[in-house]
């Protein structure tokens, strides 16, 4: 006689997803899963993702937030995960205002999230240097998608803007690397960073500056100011000051990055801005 043969089939949860919050049995299933995967690989980061589809007694938040943090203290949860998240994720549109906390912007390449060869939609360098630049000078993290075919290769067209894109902030590093958000809007036409230590200002510009570069309301004493992958200096003057509003300008650099150059404002000491309104 004999033995039948036994298969195991994947189970998918798109049958618990199209049934959440119809009882206990779905919480039982999602909450199974989530409990293996910490046990099993101790995650050091759950990104969840499909609150807009459904409300948050649906999803099981609470009962997953809960487990989770009674489990694996130490995993970091994205904001989609509403009342446990530790960052907040934006997504496609920069943010006109930066989210309070941590926070990371989550992009696509072209227009698609994963691979739709169809969408030849894709964001010129400029345009993804662009939007990296605005992301760090208020303080956010870019998170860049792209799209692999089945095999796990990364199309031409994505490889070219993830090289272009690695090959500015090569040219750039020290504007990127272990910086801060930099100055608050109205101080530089452009986003900037600022050092770890606070010493250094680097501004950043996107098109080619016409006779000069103005920084507004700084009162700390310039030490130098470079541009970065060149090392050339450049000549600067503070004009005004009454009431503590200075105006740094800087001129123009002759050489210019072809997706965007970066000046660095060495300072005499740590950044020091004027915020207030001016009088006379």
């Amino acid at each position: 006689m004999s033995t039948p043969t036994r298969t195991t089939r994947w189970r998918t949860p798109h049958r618990a997803a199209r049934t959440l919050g119809a009882g206990n049995g779905s919480w039982c299933f999602t909450g199974a899963q989530v409990g293996e995967l910490l046990d099993r690989f101790e995650p050091d980061l759950l990104w969840f993702d499909g609150q807009w589809e459904r409300d948050e007694s649906q999803w099981w938040f609470a009962e997953l937030g809960e487990q989770i943090r009674a489990r694996s203290p130490h995993t970091v949860l994205n904001g989609r995960l509403t009342g446990f998240g530790d960052y907040a994720t934006p997504e496609q549109g920069l943010p006109i205002t930066a989210p309070d906390g941590p926070w990371e912007l989550c992009l696509t390449v072209n227009d698609s999230w994963g691979h739709q060869p169809q969408d030849h939609h894709h964001k010129s360098v400029r345009q993804l240097m662009r939007t990296f630049t605005e992301v760090i000078g208020a303080g956010g993290n870019l998170l860049l998608d792209v799209g692999p075919t089945a095999d796990g290769t990364i199309t031409p067209e994505q490889a070219d803007r993830l090289l272009g894109l690695g090959a500015w902030i090569g040219r750039n590093r020290n504007a990127v690397y272990g910086t801060r958000a930099g100055l608050p809007p109205g101080h530089h036409y452009g986003p900037s960073t600022i050092s770890a230590d606070r010493r250094v200002v680097y501004l950043i510009c996107f098109d080619a500056p016409r006779e000069f570069v103005a920084v507004r309301g700084l009162r700390s004493t310039v030490r130098r100011v470079c541009v970065l992958g060149t090392g050339a200096e450049l000549a600067h003057r503070v004009v005004g000051g009454f009431a503590d509003v200075p105006v740094l300008y800087i001129d123009a650099p002759a050489a210019l990055d072809e997706h965007a150059t970066v000046l660095a404002v060495e300072l005499d000491g740590e950044l020091d801005l004027h915020r207030g309104n001016g009088h006379g």
